[in-house]
C-alpha cells in the first residue's frame, strides 16, 4: 500500500466504540497510513456506527456527506453496531463502499486491496452467533485518559436493547492481556484509565460461549490496582446486580480506583423494570447507592434512565421521578425510549406518545441539573485532586476531580495532563467549580 495514503475516523456512540476506533486506527498505522482529522482530506474515511442513538441512519448519512465534501473520491467504510444490524441499509447510502459487521471490523485493512470507489456498497457481515471471539482494544488520543476495553457482548435479554444482536454473547479479555494493555497505556504518560465494555460487571466469561468465569470483576479490579504508572482507574458503567459489596469496599480503600460509579437504573418502578426484563428491582438499587455512600460519602453516582417505555403511565413516571429525587445520586443520563426492530419492546402495548416521552425527558434532565448542582455544592470546601484536560476552551482549562466534579481555571498550558491538589471554593455562573491550588503538582 502507498505509505502516503491518509485515513480519517468518525466515532458515534459509547466509550467502547472510541476504544475500538483507536485499535482499528493503529492497524491502519501499521499498514503505513497517516491518520488525519475527519474534517481533513483523506483517501479513506472510516465511520464507527452506533445502534443506540435515535435516527442513527440520518446521522450516518450526514457524516458520509461530510466526508464526501472533504474528498468526493474518498473510499468510505462503515463498521460497528449499526453496520452489523442494518448492513444493507448502510451499503445503500450514496458514497459508501464497504460495510463490515461485528467480526470483520478489526480486519478492515484486509479488505482494502483496492481503494477505488464501488458502484454498490460491499457488505461483509457475519451472523451474530459467529461473534464469539474477543478482540482487545484501548483508545489513546486524549492525552489525559484512555478507554480500556475489558469485555464485549451481553447475555442479558433486556426487551428494549439491540446490543446482543449487534455485539453477540458476553465474552472477556484475558486478565493477562488487560494488564498488558494497561501497562502499554501507562507507558504513554496517560494518567487515567476508564474501564469499558458492554457489561463489564460480567467480566470473566471466556470465548466461544464459555460461561465459566476465569476471573471475576473483583479480581480484575484488584489486579489493575497493582499496575505501576497509572494514577487513576475509573469504572465506567456497571449493572447494579453485578456491583458487589466487595468491589465497593475495595474501591473505597484503593489508591488508584476513584470514587465514581455509573449505575444504570432505567426505571424507578418495579412494574416497568419487569417489562424491561432487568435483573433487579428498585430495592436493590437503593441498597447499592446506600452501600457506596456508607463507605464513600463523597462518591459521585451517575444514573441511566429511560423514559417513555411502553406501558409507562404518568403514575409510573412520577414514581420514577420521585424515586430519583430522593436518592443520593449526582447526575442522570436520560434516554428517550425509541423503538428498535427485532426487540420485544417494539411489539408491546401501551405505546407512549412521542410528545409525552419528550416532556418526561425534559423533566428528568431538569432534575439532573438540580442533582449535579447539589452534589457540587456538597463538595465546596473539600480538598480534591484534579486531572487537567488538554483543550483551551474560551480561555479556560477544565479538569475533573477524582469524584467527577468538573472544575475550571484560566488557561495555562503547563497544567495540561497534570494532577494537582486543590480546595474547591465556589460554583461559577456556568455551573463549573472554581478552586485554589494547595501545593505543587502531584503527578
Amino acid at each position: 500500500m502507498n505509505t502516503k495514503k491518509k485515513v480519517g475516523f468518525y466515532t458515534l456512540g459509547c466509550k467502547l466504540n472510541f476504544s475500538e476506533t483507536s485499535t482499528i486506527a493503529r492497524s491502519f498505522k501499521d499498514e503505513g497510513f497517516e491518520r488525519v482529522d475527519f474534517n481533513d482530506e483523506a483517501d479513506i474515511y472510516v465511520i464507527n456506527t452506533c445502534s443506540v442513538t435515535e435516527n442513527a441512519d440520518k446521522r450516518f448519512k450526514t457524516i458520509v456527506k461530510q466526508a464526501q465534501k472533504s474528498n468526493p473520491d474518498a473510499f468510505i467504510a462503515a463498521v460497528g453496531c449499526y453496520a452489523q444490524l442494518k448492513p444493507q441499509e448502510l451499503a445503500d447510502v450514496n458514497g459508501v463502499d464497504l460495510v463490515l459487521g461485528a467480526t470483520e471490523k478489526f480486519k478492515i485493512t484486509d479488505y482494502l486491496n483496492d481503494l477505488s470507489k464501488n458502484d454498490l456498497g460491499e457488505v461483509h457481515s457475519c451472523e451474530i452467533e459467529d461473534a464469539d471471539f474477543y478482540v482487545g482494544s484501548y483508545s489513546i488520543g486524549d492525552r489525559t485518559r484512555a478507554f480500556l476495553k475489558v469485555q464485549d457482548g451481553c447475555d442479558y435479554k433486556c426487551t428494549y436493547c439491540t446490543i446482543p444482536l449487534a455485539r453477540g454473547i458476553s465474552r472477556s479479555d484475558t486478565l493477562e492481556n488487560v494488564l498488558k494493555n494497561a501497562k502499554e497505556i501507562s507507558e504513554q504518560n496517560i494518567k487515567e484509565i476508564v474501564l469499558t465494555g458492554v457489561n463489564i460487571g460480567d467480566y470473566g466469561k471466556g470465548e466461544f460461549g464459555n460461561k465459566k468465569h476465569e476471573h471475576t470483576f473483583l479480581e480484575l479490579v484488584k489486579a489493575l490496582d497493582q499496575v505501576n504508572g497509572i494514577e487513576r482507574l475509573r469504572i465506567s458503567s456497571i449493572e447494579p446486580n453485578l456491583l458487589k459489596n466487595e468491589t465497593i469496599d475495595f474501591v473505597s480503600k484503593s489508591n488508584t480506583f476513584v470514587p465514581h460509579f455509573h449505575i444504570p437504573l432505567q426505571s424507578g418502578h418495579n412494574d416497568i423494570l419487569k417489562l424491561m426484563r432487568r435483573r433487579y428491582m428498585r430495592e436493590l438499587y437503593v441498597d447499592r447507592v446506600a452501600q457506596i455512600k456508607q463507605v464513600m460519602p463523597h462518591a459521585c453516582i451517575g444514573v441511566d434512565v429511560i423514559v417513555g417505555f411502553p406501558g409507562e403511565t404518568d403514575d409510573h413516571f412520577l414514581e420514577t421521578y420521585n424515586f430519583l429525587n430522593q436518592l443520593d445520586i449526582s447526575y442522570l443520563h436520560v434516554f428517550t425510549y425509541s423503538e428498535r426492530e427485532n426487540t420485544v419492546a417494539a411489539t408491546m402495548e401501551g405505546v407512549v406518545p412521542k410528545n409525552v416521552r419528550s416532556k418526561r425527558s425534559k423533566m428528568l434532565r431538569g432534575l439532573s441539573v438540580k442533582k449535579r448542582r447539589a452534589f457540587y455544592e456538597s463538595q465546596i470546601g473539600t480538598k480534591r485532586t484534579v486531572l487537567f484536560e488538554s483543550e483551551n476552551k474560551e480561555g479556560y482549562i477544565h479538569g475533573f476531580t477524582e469524584n467527577y466534579v468538573k472544575v475550571k481555571t484560566p488557561w495555562n498550558p503547563e497544567l495540561v495532563n497534570t494532577l494537582h491538589e486543590v480546595e474547591l471554593t465556589k460554583i461559577d455562573t456556568d455551573g463549573l467549580v472554581r478552586f485554589e491550588f494547595l501545593n505543587v503538582e502531584v503527578a
